[in-house]
């Protein structure tokens, strides 16, 4: 069988794309991804209108996708994720039908009960053979784990590998097999692996973050839950990076050794597996080079697919065994749900992602966050969009404290215990309102919905409306 077509063009020809279909992509090359891009222009310029996307997530590099909105050639979207450039102008209501917001987790798990299939599934893939075993391990654009992949190549009715390093079949260590795969297309370039770096995956300096990531850290070490055996994810924000360097030396100091780290792999975790402090990572999906660098070479950092990673309806899943995650927050209310969909102003600025699926499943749920962000108040009456829900989250950690969620009691008695500094979300709220004045409420444009958050058990969480 004769996979290897000439171009793009070529295998959207022979897929049978039509009006009204759905297509499928993978966000592992982050801002830096070419493919979604590609791929859409081919779309346009043969005249095809009416689809919808279903992306495990959408970056500032896919501008251009604006544009095919506008026209008419991209009426619907399904994500876990939207970049703030993106974000905007379907806040405005560029788009003809409201995004859908799924998790990470609940992403294969809808597919696996027929909610938004991909007709057409485009796999970005840095190294292939044609026949389609590929790998995001090795060639010029290595982004490491196509953990998100797996689900598109799994259930996609029509699977299409795109490539710029074809090598003779067959590839050996394949992630992604041949058996799942219809066509394969080599270009030029799909990608610039330096954009899956961003500016949220680096180490903060400024003084907030570094006493918030301390203070994160002292509660996780009161818990008891810091012990051998333990397991861990953070967040790629920066508060969430530095307590997990401030783990990494409370664990070498008491000779903790971890069982596994999860999620999205920066080269911080990496370190800490090479140092002992866990024997495995378990990764959906490379955070820097260093993760690209450390799953090519160390068996013990494991490829995961998005269902091994949180799929509710899996037998069970990475998630379900976490002891404790520690998460950012745009926003936060007095019953402790938590907002990262949108800004204060109700704009997209990004999404869930897995933060909700690894939230309900962790024993202990941490949201680190300033007390101020822009001269704006995190803590709010209630919060724009909920994205996690309150009965999820344990403790939000501060530069002024820790607030304990009420349902939390247990964990509240043990850190006063412990010498950890508590404080009411009440107390935190008026300090907040004392140094920005209480927040005027940001007025809808109209009711238009723009986009739909759904939970991870498929149920509809919460709505965003036009700006």
């Amino acid at each position: 069988m004769q996979k290897l077509v000439t171009d793009i063009k070529e295998a959207i020809i022979r897929c049978g794309l039509k009006d009204g279909m759905c297509i499928g992509f993978h966000h592992h090359l982050r801002g830096g991804d070419y493919v979604l891009n590609m791929v859409m222009d081919e779309i346009a310029k043969l005249g095809i209108k009416d689809i919808t996307i279903n992306a495990s997530s959408i970056h500032d590099g896919h501008l251009p996708l604006i544009e095919h909105m506008k026209k008419g050639v991209v009426t619907g979207l399904v994500t876990a994720y939207i970049g703030p450039a993106v974000g905007k102008a379907i806040s405005e209501g560029i788009l003809k039908r409201p995004v859908v917001f799924q998790t990470h987790g609940y992403r294969p798990c809808g597919m696996e009960k027929g909610e938004y299939v991909p007709d057409i599934a485009f796999i970005a893939a840095p190294t292939s053979d044609p026949m389609g075993n590929c790998t995001g391990k090795t060639g010029k654009s290595a982004c490491g784990s196509l953990g998100y992949a797996f689900t598109d190549a799994r259930y996609a009715k029509k699977t299409v590998i795109i490539t710029d390093n074809l090598v003779e079949y067959p590839l050996a260590e394949y992630s992604i097999s041949e058996v799942d795969i219809d066509y394969v297309v080599c270009v030029d370039e799909i990608g610039n692996p330096e954009g899956i770096v961003s500016g949220t995956t680096k180490l903060p300096r400024n003084p907030v973050s570094l006493k918030i990531a301390r203070y994160a850290a002292k509660a996780i070490e009161a818990s008891g839950l810091l012990k051998d055996g333990f397991s861990f994810q953070t967040g790629a924000g920066g508060a969430s990076l530095a307590a997990a360097g401030y783990l990494k030396e409370i664990m070498l100091n008491k000779g903790i050794k971890g069982s596994y780290a999860l999620g999205g792999i920066t080269g911080y975790l990496v370190d800490m597996l090479n140092t002992g402090c866990f024997k495995a990572l378990q990764d959906v999906q490379c955070f820097d080079l260093k993760a690209v660098e450390s799953i090519r070479e160390n068996p013990n950092h494991m490829e995961i697919s998005a269902s091994h990673y949180a799929n509710p309806m899996a037998k069970s899943s990475a998630a379900s065994s976490l002891d404790v995650v520690v998460l950012g927050a745009t926003e936060i209310d007095i019953n402790f749900n938590v907002n990262v969909h949108t800004d204060s102003n109700g704009y997209i600025i990004g999404g869930s992602g897995g933060h909700s699926d690894v939230a309900q499943c962790a024993k202990m749920t941490v949201i680190v966050a300033p007390l101020l962000r822009t001269r704006h108040a995190v803590i709010k009456n209630k919060v724009k969009c909920i994205s996690t829900p309150g009965n999820t989250v344990d403790i939000l950690v501060t530069e002024y404290g820790i607030s304990v969620n009420p349902v939390r009691k247990e964990w509240e008695a043990l850190f006063k215990k412990k010498g950890v500094p508590i404080v009411d979300i009440y107390d935190l709220q008026k300090k907040a309102e004392k140094l920005t004045g209480i927040p005027e409420e940001v007025n809808r444009k109209n009711n238009k919905v723009v986009a739909e958050v759904v939970y991870r058990d498929g149920t509809i969480l919460d709505k965003i409306y036009q700006v």
